[in-house]
């Protein structure tokens, strides 16, 4: 579904002296299908910026980043228009990032609903399919009717993971989808990650956290050493 190949992302800095700090050099992956690929590597590697570029928050240096559509055509994504990553994002892709960006004086329930009804459900299937997954991760109805800025770190993580699968996405993008949740709740995150998976979704997840990442990846790409390896 997704294929990277030598993708290398540069920065140019303008402020005081100019200066290009390289970021990605020569990245190159794939993902199919019903498969989970967790990218590790030390903190400032590129992890993050992998994700972006794929997303289309950043733009690659160089490189190519193949993506084949559920209409059938493929699209380098590396130099996509900004209407076709728009399209992505609303129908094919999800993006769950390490913060949450809360809507101010929005329920939470409403914010998940969203991206439900913008695909054409009802309200009252969206808030249903919304609080249903709000309960497997330990969100108590109590809280539903809440603003997120009222939340903790780990109840807008939750909230930002359900946000980011409620639609089942074909290609997932995950940036440390278990940093701040206890066991409990990480142990009900992973278990969504497995079903998302099981119905078909190409993930591709970024981990610090190895012992959840061994749960629910098959293969491993270290950013730094290029090596890809099978999770046991």
């Amino acid at each position: 579904m997704l294929r990277v190949e030598n993708l290398s992302k540069t920065f140019h800095m303008h402020v005081g002296e100019e200066k290009s700090i390289p970021c990605l050099d020569s990245v190159s992956l794939s993902i199919e299908p019903g498969s989970m690929l967790a990218v590790i590597g030390p903190s400032g590697a590129g992890k993050s910026s992998l994700l972006k570029c794929i997303y289309g928050t950043y733009l690659p240096s160089s490189g190519h980043i193949y993506y084949n559509a559920k209409n059938g055509d493929v699209y380098d994504l590396a130099n996509a228009s900004l209407q076709d990553m728009r399209a992505f994002r609303a129908s094919e892709i999800g993006y769950v990032s390490q913060f949450f960006h809360a809507i101010p004086r929005i329920a939470a329930l409403d914010i998940l609903s969203e991206p439900l009804i913008n695909r054409g459900a009802s309200a009252s299937a969206a808030r249903a399919r919304a609080g249903d997954l709000m309960g497997m991760v330990g969100l108590p109805e109590s809280l539903w009717g809440m603003y997120p800025s009222t939340f903790s770190g780990g109840e807008k993580q939750r909230l930002n993971i359900i946000y980011g699968i409620i639609t089942k996405p074909r290609l997932l993008l995950l940036d440390e989808p278990t940093a701040s949740l206890d066991p409990v709740s990480k142990a009900s995150v992973l278990e969504l990650i497995k079903e998302l998976k099981s119905e078909g979704s190409a993930i591709l997840g970024v981990f610090h956290d190895y012992a959840s990442m061994q749960l629910v990846a098959d293969y491993s790409y270290h950013i730094v050493t290029k090596k890809l390896e099978a999770v046991a």
